[in-house]
């Protein structure tokens, strides 16, 4: 009961402040629909309650899982194990995260259908699991984490110049949504256990972060190369503006939920299946901690059922309106602080965030402390969607402008900050643009670009997340630079 105590505690500080937000621009400056409102708080009680027992879930469950799986990894001392087990382990966890479902689904509905969900899930899949192969490799092998990165973003940057707009936009989204609720907390736990199992305490402290950066660029990767040698016509989108709801916020809500029912037993089920196998014929943990581990399955499976489905029933519609009502009266400014303040606060409430600052401090035997890096990120953030209002009324102002000196200040950082934040810098670009970031802010955005004339919902609309998974590593990455200075 007292982690039930806490866990609620935790989430209620991070979903008020986004709320009051909320409350404060309907009564001040954007008047909302009364069922949209009602819907929008309503929700924020569904994901109260669905994040809290998520969040129990991840303890119990997600965390022992990836541990007990990375050390079985590390000690089995073959390239073949790493190899097939990083690969189904990639595949699976990936095509589990809800956010790049919701991603997906949100760019075949901008798309009429012409790129589907499936498709968007299962390419970026197998990009994460090649790249988790190599983070693992890098791990067992203590390579450093500078050249694997500076390697990959070359090739990204050199795959840019041949892939189209629209696809460039969708490849980087792709990267920061795949990072989400389940991904991050199962990779960050995977790279622990085999970290853990290493004698030298420095070498494991810098090596239990990267993974998640390492595998993100998968993502980017594997869109990028399927738009190169498969090009696709030109393409345009559009979102339709819903002013309240015509159903009510619960039958809506019970739509949503019996929608992520079967969508989240599709995305967890693997997972399950493969530490069923695991225990059956080499972990063999006694009853009384599988039976615990089951439990937090659950945990997690009714948490991210309730989470997504307020999310969808009552976030989302509001974060449209919010960002069209703005652009339509041409409140320009309004909508640049909004969004800095959407993107301060929304951070507080991304289940993964809560998991990385944690183990931050549990890595570092409490030396950096959680508030200090999460207000950090949370600073990083609302300049992530600040930019990304810019691009929106900015004329000629394109993602590439913004992406391209971004990584290559964040590469050549890498090269002077302390190696052990770098691994956490890069980790925490990922886990910053979660489901509250591909949900509620990801519609705010294109929700404005379907109100501004130049803009394009398809083109400006997406790449919020891009540049949301960017700016934490740069604000990480001089937070480091500052410490180790003071240090």
């Amino acid at each position: 009961m007292n982690i039930l105590k806490e866990k609620f505690l935790e989430v209620i500080q991070a979903v008020t402040p986004i709320v009051m937000l909320v409350l404060i621009i309907n009564f001040l400056f954007v008047p909302l629909p009364t069922s949209s409102l009602v819907g929008f708080i309503l929700g924020a009680v569904v994901i109260v309650i669905g994040l809290t027992i998520f969040l129990m879930g991840i303890d119990v469950a997600l965390e022992p899982i990836g541990s007990h799986m990375g050390k079985g990894i590390a000690r089995s001392n073959k390239i073949s194990v790493v190899v097939i087990i990083g690969l189904l382990l990639g595949f699976f966890i990936s095509s589990a995260e809800p956010s790049l479902t919701v991603l997906g689904n949100q760019i075949g509905l901008v798309t009429g259908g012409e790129i589907t969900s499936s498709f968007i899930v299962i390419i970026v899949s197998v990009g994460i699991a090649v790249m988790v192969v190599v983070g693992l490799l890098r791990i067992v092998y203590s390579l450093s984490i500078i050249p694997i990165l500076t390697i990959a973003y070359s090739i990204i940057l050199l795959l840019s110049f041949f892939t189209s707009t629209e696809f460039l936009s969708i490849s980087f989204d792709t990267s920061g949504a795949t990072t989400g609720s389940i991904t991050v907390p199962f990779l960050l736990a995977l790279s622990t256990g085999i970290a853990s199992l290493k004698k030298s305490s420095k070498s494991s402290s810098e090596d239990s972060f990267g993974l998640v950066a390492i595998a993100s660029t998968g993502a980017i990767l594997s869109v990028m190369i399927v738009n190169v040698f498969s090009p696709t016509e030109e393409l345009s989108g559009s979102l339709d503006i819903v002013m309240g709801t015509e159903n009510g916020f619960f039958i809506d809500l019970i739509r949503e939920i019996a929608t992520q029912l079967g969508e989240v037993i599709v995305a967890i089920l693997p997972i399950v299946i493969l530490f069923g196998l695991y225990q059956l014929f080499w972990l063999k943990l006694s009853k009384v901690k599988l039976v615990r581990i089951l439990v937090g399955l659950l945990y997690v499976f009714i948490g991210l059922v309730l989470f997504l489905s307020g999310v969808n029933a009552g976030f989302m519609n509001v974060g449209s309106l919010i960002g069209y009502t703005l652009a339509e009266q041409e409140s320009y400014g309004l909508l640049y602080m909004i969004g800095f303040l959407l993107g301060f606060l929304s951070i507080l409430a991304e289940p993964a965030v809560s998991v990385l600052t944690k183990q931050i401090g549990v890595v570092t035997s409490g030396a950096i402390k959680p508030k200090a890096v999460l207000t950090t990120l949370s600073i990083g953030v609302g300049l992530a969607i600040l930019l990304s209002t810019m691009r929106l009324v900015v004329t000629d102002l394109e993602l590439w402008h913004l992406l391209l000196p971004g990584y290559v200040l964040a590469i050549g950082l890498s090269y002077i900050v302390p190696k052990r934040f770098v691994g956490m810098a890069f980790d925490a670009g990922g886990v910053a643009s979660g489901p509250m970031t591909a949900t509620f802010i990801l519609a705010f955005i294109q929700g404005a670009a379907e109100a501004i004339p130049h803009a394009s919902v398809l083109i400006d609309g997406f790449g919020m997340i891009a540049l949301v998974a960017l700016m934490p590593i740069l604000s990480l990455q001089i937070f480091g630079l500052i410490y180790h200075l003071k240090e």
